[in-house]
């Protein structure tokens, strides 16, 4: 690693004060990140940071530099656009693996401008909802939501995705609106098979932030997001989803948000990619899109 990005590494480390998140953010292990900075506290002599178990907070020197490194970094990065040529442009075949309902309902509208700022991707985009293996079918990135299995791949985080409990406003008339999950007992909720014959239960975050599960009847099992806020929409029961895949019918009043102080925990997203040396410039400018695009649905990492 050259002084120049291990420089980078340490401003974005002064912002983070975290090791982890900062090599989360640069695709590396967090290892190469601590030798980076190792190194660099060896070159220059000086303890940089004050390192616990927990975080790391920057020294009296560690502050020196920093004021150093803003003025350095942009002088590098102007000079670099100055020299760059039209063969550095972002160019070539993107594949990217997302789940259907992101691809349907937040990255198809936005793709238009996607492609107009970089005229020469060639993007496929796969929304198979299955676990696909990267490395062996060539995809380049792939954005999953929910908790993450371990793995060799880099995941960087956009946030969560917040979950709601909603029903049709026919199925309230007929049942009534739940005012405290107590109640749940009296409904049905559709329930969301996920293979190998499990459902994924009806869960809440109660009044002490501990996760809690519901005692609700399901009569009707399916396997697609598309039928699940299909069959909602029929007013077969109650549902459990993140707020972006619903906010249109929210809005219509084909849907009614129910319990909204008993929600299920915010779902967490990320884009995932095999280790590399050197991140592709084309999944580089794909994941700060989608990071950007991302901001108008998540909250903040949990």
């Amino acid at each position: 690693m050259d002084q120049i990005d291990t420089l980078k590494l340490f401003v974005r480390l002064s912002q983070t004060l975290s090791f982890s998140q900062t090599a989360e953010d640069f695709g590396l292990p967090r290892a190469t990140v601590s030798n980076a900075i190792a190194q660099l506290e060896a070159r220059l002599g000086v303890r940089l940071l004050h390192r616990t178990t927990r975080k790391a907070q920057l020294s009296q020197d560690g502050l020196v530099l920093l004021s150093r490194c803003d003025a350095l970094l942009s002088e590098f990065d102007e000079i670099h656009r100055l020299f760059k040529t039209e063969q550095d442009s972002v160019a070539g075949r993107l594949r990217v693996d997302v789940p259907s309902r992101i691809g349907r309902r937040v990255i198809a509208p936005a793709l238009p401008a996607f492609l107009n700022q970089y005229p020469q991707i060639e993007l496929e985009l796969g929304s198979t909802d299955r676990k696909v293996d990267l490395v062996q079918e060539g995809i380049d990135c792939a954005v999953r939501v929910g908790h993450l299995d371990d793995s060799s791949l880099v995941a960087r985080s956009f946030g969560a995705l917040p979950v709601i409990n909603c029903a049709s406003p026919d199925y309230l008339a007929r049942y009534g609106t739940p005012r405290h999950p107590d109640q749940l007992a009296e409904h049905w909720m559709i329930r969301y098979g996920v293979g190998s014959g499990w459902v994924l239960p009806w869960d809440y975050v109660n009044e002490q932030g501990l996760t809690q599960l519901a005692n609700i009847k399901g009569r009707v099992t399916v396997n697609n997001a598309e039928t699940y806020i299909a069959c909602a929409l029929e007013g077969l029961g109650l549902i459990q989803v993140p707020h972006y895949d619903v906010a249109h019918h929210l809005a219509s009043g084909a849907l009614v948000q129910v319990l909204p102080q008993y929600r299920a925990e915010a779902l967490p997203i990320h884009l995932l990619y095999p280790h590399r040396r050197h991140l592709s410039p084309r999944v580089q400018v794909f994941m700060d899109w989608m990071n950007s695009l991302m901001r108008g649905f998540v909250v903040d990492s949990i």
